[in-house]
């Protein structure tokens, strides 16, 4: 396989419900009694799970080390919600088809959410296999162009052989700041535009388009 496709996963390949938000938070208020904190990603200074948590408990002048119990909170809130059905990943349309129609090129994720609970969620739709082989979150890295530069790196291809989707601005400038293709995805026509106008050349508002895109661009 001479190219590879890397995924963002909330609002390319699924999409983030409430009730998952309600799981990441859950366990501020458990632990600590915080309650009506930011659900506004864009708000936090670098947009991952590890450094929003990390930047909450700053905020809040609570020990950085708490940050391994709210994680194992999360993850055990989302493994027990997915396991028993009181909570649903959403995959966005088109998903499972566009994987699968993709077998000439490597498959891969560079999420915000941590890894393990990326993992979690695109289990539960049987949605993981495919992309096991490349994955990278949110642990260890910085900024979303960080997480993304991992990804191209394991891959060992050339960059003009590598797609990167995403669905927000920071995904915009991960893939410019790594020199590979980019295509700017969302359902929703206004959030297009704004990437279109943050330097996204190719944009797609569903998977067909994607998979014609990707065919564009790789050849």
């Amino acid at each position: 396989m001479d190219s590879a496709v890397i995924f963002d996963v909330d609002g390319v390949l699924l999409d983030l419900t409430p009730q998952e938000e309600d799981a990441f938070f859950i366990p501020f208020a458990r632990r600590h009694g915080l309650t009506g904190l930011s659900r506004d990603w864009d708000s936090y200074r670098v947009r991952s799970d590890e450094h929003i948590v990390a930047e909450i408990l700053e905020r809040h002048g609570l020990p950085p080390e708490d940050r391994d119990g709210i994680f194992a909170d999360y993850l055990a809130l989302l493994s027990e919600g997915l396991g028993s059905g009181a909570l649903q990943a959403m995959e966005i349309p088109g998903t499972r088809d566009l994987l699968a129609s993709l077998p000439e090129s490597r498959l891969g994720i560079a999420t915000a959410n941590l890894l393990s609970a990326a993992k979690l969620r695109l289990a539960s739709r049987n949605l993981w296999q495919p992309v096991s082989g490349l994955a990278f979150g949110a642990e260890g890295s910085g900024h979303k162009r960080e997480t993304v530069a991992r990804a191209i790196e394991a891959t060992g291809l050339p960059r003009e052989r590598i797609v990167y989707i995403g669905d927000n601005l920071n995904d915009v400038e991960a893939g410019l700041a790594n020199g590979v293709h980019f295509i700017g995805f969302s359902l929703d026509a206004a959030r297009r535009e704004r990437l279109g106008a943050a330097g996204a050349s190719h944009l797609s508002g569903d998977h067909v388009t994607t998979r014609r895109l990707i065919g564009d661009l790789l050849g």
